[in-house]
């Protein structure tokens, strides 16, 4: 099955994807942003697979967000029921991975996180903060920075909430809601414009 998926990735991952598509029966559908997940893989009620990813993302996040679904795939043919992201999906990802992980499809600063990572990937790469922030370029979107750049005591805007940057845990920074004075536990890569008090 041949997809406008070729537009999507690193040109010299294609033939290695192309393999997986033609071995792997699914349909394949690239989808408007979901804000909660980059990709997934369900069996329809007709009994056929399809796997859907997000249109924005850039080819290096494409690419491995397509292998990771379709890990769940392959574990899914070999398996049948097994943990989502338990340790068959884990090798299947694992072994799946192997020939992309080249400097002539990722590049070195992306190729680093990316090994570590896969050493026990987990259900989100953004769960990863080093990986989260080379696939995006290590840059925020035009106007917007991460949280971690916010100072400490400084002021966010996030959905239309103002917050204030606290203390940092690890790969998640504590923040309040200005209005309820709750507090909430940011990941450090998530991107929020930043506001100026008074």
């Amino acid at each position: 099955m041949k997809s406008d998926y070729q537009n999507y990735i690193p040109i010299k991952a294609i033939p290695f994807v192309d393999f997986l598509v033609e071995k792997h029966s699914f349909a394949l559908k690239i989808v408007n942003e979901r804000a909660t997940k980059h990709g997934d893989f369900r069996k329809l009620p007709n009994g056929k697979f399809q796997i859907t990813i997000n249109n924005n993302l850039n080819k290096y996040q494409f690419l491995l967000t397509l292998v990771h679904e379709i890990a769940h795939h392959v574990t899914h043919e070999k398996f049948g029921r097994a943990q989502p992201h338990g340790k068959e999906w884990k090798t299947v990802f694992q072994h799946l991975m192997l020939p992309f992980l080249h400097p002539e499809i990722y590049p070195p600063e992306i190729l680093r996180p990316l090994a570590t990572y896969l050493k026990n990937p987990k259900a989100s790469t953004d769960a990863d903060a080093k990986l989260s922030l080379a696939l995006r370029g290590n840059e925020a979107e035009s106007g917007k920075l991460f949280v971690f750049n916010i100072p400490n005591g400084g002021f966010f805007e996030f959905k239309n909430t103002i917050y204030k940057r606290g203390n940092q845990r690890r790969t998640r920074i504590e923040c309040q809601n200005i209005k309820t004075h709750k507090n909430y536990l940011f990941h450090q890569n998530v991107e929020v414009t930043e506001v100026f008090s008074n």
